[in-house]
């Protein structure tokens, strides 16, 4: 008699957004920029998404990042569904599962590059000798050279400056980072070096990471491409 064979278990999706909708007022108009979308990822995958000025793609990411809530539909992120929890609950959820990077960097300029990467640590039960440990290695791993690890913002080129907002956002080591244009203030070979950087934390360290760009050769650098039409998926394309 043959044995029955083993089901496949297919992992929880890293996100899974399903019929989520989202829209604003702007005076007595209503603008839908999420309309019903749904959208998954799967754990340790790097996905960009390109789409025009108001399509949704920064609306999309906050709420991805539990920094909005939807008006309809169902979001969960690493295995956690956002629409139960509070407020508080949230911020402490997105501490530890999402790190953020931005295309403007958001540094404090009057702080070292070290001192920049520690922040998000501070809100966590440490040692200031872990916390010393752990901001270390994250600048290591983002390629600072190390003199410039006491350099404050103004001092570093907008690469080194990207490469500091990076190791601020793994230095918490979060399951996802949500990229919102990480080059768009950068040169093409500043940019590739970040990008180049994004895909060695996506192979090596398994990060699963959503990135927002309109640049079609930064969206090269990811496992797949998801076009964002009007709050829809217009075409979704697989590297």
């Amino acid at each position: 008699m043959s044995q029955p064979k083993p089901q496949t278990v297919m992992p929880e999706p890293a996100v899974g957004l399903d019929a989520v909708s989202k829209c604003y007022r702007r005076g007595d108009e209503v603008v839908h920029v999420l309309d019903h979308f749904s959208f998954t990822v799967a754990p340790g995958e790097f996905v960009a998404l390109m789409a025009p000025s108001g399509s949704g793609k920064s609306t999309l990411l906050n709420l991805i990042g539990g920094l909005d809530q939807p008006d309809e539909g169902h979001i969960e992120v690493a295995g956690t569904d956002l629409g139960e929890l509070g407020e508080s609950a949230r911020t402490r959820w997105r501490a530890r599962n999402i790190g953020f990077i931005f295309q403007l960097y958001y540094l404090i300029p009057v702080l070292s590059a070290q001192r920049n990467v520690e922040l998000p640590l501070l809100l966590q039960p440490m040692s200031r000798a872990e916390r010393a440990k752990r901001v270390e290695a994250a600048l290591t791993l983002t390629g600072l050279p190390h003199e410039r690890h006491h350099f404050r913002p103004p001092e570093l080129s907008g690469g080194q400056q990207q490469r500091v907002a990076i190791a601020r956002a793994i230095v918490t080591d979060p399951p996802l980072l949500l990229c919102d244009e990480p080059t768009g203030d950068l040169d093409r070979q500043a940019g590739d070096e970040i990008l180049g950087l994004l895909k060695t934390l996506n192979e090596r360290l398994h990060k699963t990471i959503v990135m927002v760009t309109h640049d079609p050769h930064a969206a090269t650098y990811a496992q797949k491409l998801v076009h964002l039409e009007k709050g829809l998926v217009g075409e979704l394309r697989t590297g």
